[in-house]
């Protein structure tokens, strides 16, 4: 069988990929994934969104993406996250219903007419001349473009103490590693490590004992062409437990026998995203954590407990659980295990994660070293979008990271060797107050441009752009004074007569209720993303447009092409910065600029070149 686009693995990342590279419909596109598994499980934490997180599912969605959709779809629970700091970095995080979640992810892309969903395990790849040859035990599939989304499933292996089994989660075989799949591709020679807690049955919990945590109806759905406070399932609260000393003390007192310590497990976990092992040794004088109680779904009987991820016997998990208030009686349905597996080093990938030395071979999701759902799913819409572009003939598309998060994540992927795994978050990003939340279509609408698609999201995001020069125009022309304060807000102070968007800057002010009282009193009626969206933008303006000269001027040299071929060769360049970048072969100015080891005089070298 004959594609144009293969992606194996079926993951948020595949998932991703292949309905992004689906819209292109011109294209047959096929997704192999492994035999009983669903299409974008969720095998650990079971939301969507986050920290950083929320901000890459809304440019996802901003980009003709489906992980918002399907979150929305599957919420049992909308939040958001640092919502007493500013709105930079507020986040949406929301709960999802992981059953539901990946039934809607299966119906949805297979009621897709070019694309076609295949299950069997990949036994061996091969490139002849431009296409690839993807073979199982039983069928081949030939196609001129492959994308990698294989998760944590490469030489995948699992532990609970010390009992380990092949696998890249509980339930599942492992696949492959990539030399024997695919000969000439290199692994980092550190294998990564993720892990999950044990799952409880959500009857044996006492939650009077727990601090109840409902969801909020005022949060926004992550889809923009859903209603904005739409609710499309029943609604659950998550719960707030604690660790205490007890339960610390058990997890010290099995040190020896956790397959962390006893170098029974070799991988490096994320920083970010310690397991309750890491946290009982790394912090000896803190005994008290969270464990928050989340429901994975109307039809499971279960709910995950997450903070406590571990890889302790099954015995010892049992005893660490009993000493948590609420959780004495817990009944544990599945235990907790860790996942080593092998990862990519993504040095090899550029900015379109595309394999450099094999065009038409692209890489996203776990296996880039990276942690999350959110994180996949960015890698995996870029690659299925450039894999698309590139098989009709058209120039790659890529992101740069003083515009998105998903450019951060991908310019720290490609540009340095990971030695832990990358989890996002917004202090990763050198202009977060630019790149927010509420502005995601307004940041990626050019992007989604070019495609040249004609999709609903396509008109949304113009009608959306529309709306939003209207609205500012609007509000730095009407002015307010003191006479007409009443007009908006009685209990507000006007000192002297001044423009609504003056206005809105004043400190004491929510600004997105100033402009919503703005636009009730006029009778103007505008999508109310659009007038979040101007409110927060006017908040802004003033530190936005302090830095506006010098980020134009670092975005403008931040997307510079150059010729590392040609940096090697100069001598204004030293010998140490030459080796790292012949290693890394960066493709921008920017690229070189977050590259560990190239120091300032290299950056201004290379910069000068540019006038």
């Amino acid at each position: 069988m004959n594609f144009d686009i293969l992606i194996i693995g079926g993951g948020h990342a595949g998932t991703e990929a292949a309905y992004i590279a689906s819209q292109f419909s011109q294209l047959k596109i096929g997704l192999i994934t492994m035999p009983g598994i669903g299409i974008a499980s969720a095998p650990c934490n079971p939301s969507v969104g986050g920290v950083g997180k929320g901000q890459v599912v809304r440019e996802i969605d901003a980009l003709g993406g489906i992980t918002g959709k399907l979150a929305d779809l599957a919420g049992l629970q909308f939040r958001t996250l640092n919502e007493s700091k500013g709105f930079a970095v507020q986040s949406t995080r929301v709960q999802i219903d992981k059953i539901q979640y990946s039934k809607n992810a299966e119906d949805i892309l297979s009621s897709l007419n070019n694309l076609i969903i295949i299950r069997e395990k990949i036994s061996s790849i091969k490139k002849v001349n431009d296409n690839f040859i993807v073979s199982s035990d039983c069928s081949t599939w030939n196609t001129k473009k492959l994308i990698m989304t294989i998760g944590t499933f490469l030489n995948g292996k699992m532990h609970t103490g010390e009992v380990t089994s092949l696998g890249g989660r509980d339930g599942c075989e492992s696949s492959d590693g990539l030399e024997e799949l695919f000969g000439n591709i290199n692994t980092l020679k550190v294998r990564f490590k993720t892990g999950t807690p044990a799952r409880l049955n959500k009857d044996s919990i006492n939650y009077a004992l727990l601090e109840e945590q409902p969801s909020d109806p005022a949060v926004e759905t992550f889809h923009v062409l859903h209603g904005t406070n739409d609710r499309f399932i029943d609604q659950k609260s998550c719960y707030l437990a604690y660790t205490n000393e007890s339960t610390m003390q058990i997890i010290r007192d099995n040190k020896e026998r956790s397959p962390m310590f006893t170098g029974q497990i070799k991988g490096v976990g994320a920083r970010y995203c310690p397991s309750i092992e890491d946290k009982a040794f790394r912090y000896p004088d803190k005994n008290k954590h969270h464990v928050f109680v989340e429901p994975e779904s109307h039809d499971l009987n279960t709910v995950y407990p997450s903070g406590i991820s571990t890889s302790l016997p099954k015995d010892a998990q049992e005893d660490m659980i009993k000493t948590i208030s609420g959780l004495e009686n817990a009944k544990i349905e599945v235990y907790g295990y860790a996942v080593e597996y092998d990862v990519l080093d993504t040095t090899q990938l550029n900015m379109a994660l595309e394999m450099k030395s094999t065009p038409g071979l692209f890489f996203a999701g776990q296996v880039n070293g990276t942690s999350g759902y959110e994180e996949a799913a960015g890698q995996g819409l870029i690659a299925g979008m450039n894999a698309a572009l590139s098989a009709i003939g058209k120039e790659y598309i890529t992101l740069p990271r003083s515009e998105s998060y998903i450019g951060v994540m991908i310019g720290d992927l490609v540009s340095n060797v990971r030695d832990e795994p990358y989890r996002l978050f917004t202090a990763r990003s050198e202009n977060r107050l630019y790149i927010r939340e509420d502005n995601s279509t307004l940041r990626m609408a050019k992007y989604r441009e070019k495609l040249g698609l004609t999709e609903r999201i396509d008109k949304y995001n113009k009608e959306f752009l529309s709306q939003f020069e209207i609205l500012m125009d609007i509000i730095s022309k009407t002015y307010i004074g003191q006479e007409d304060k009443y007009l908006i807000n009685s209990e507000i102070n006007v000192p002297r007569r001044m423009s609504i968007s003056e206005l809105i800057r004043q400190s004491s002010l929510d600004p997105v209720k100033t402009l919503d009282s703005f636009c009730l009193y006029y009778g103007i009626k505008l999508n109310k993303r659009v007038v979040r969206a101007v409110a927060i933008t006017a908040k802004y303006d003033g530190y936005i447009n302090k830095s506006s000269a010098s980020q134009a001027k670092l975005s403008k040299i931040e997307t510079k092409k150059i010729d590392w071929e040609k940096l090697i060769k100069s001598e204004n360049i030293s010998f140490e910065c030459k080796q790292r970048i012949e290693k890394i072969k960066p493709e921008t100015f920017g690229q070189l600029s977050i590259m560990e080891g190239i120091r300032p005089a290299t950056l201004a070298a290379v910069a000068a070149g540019f006038n």
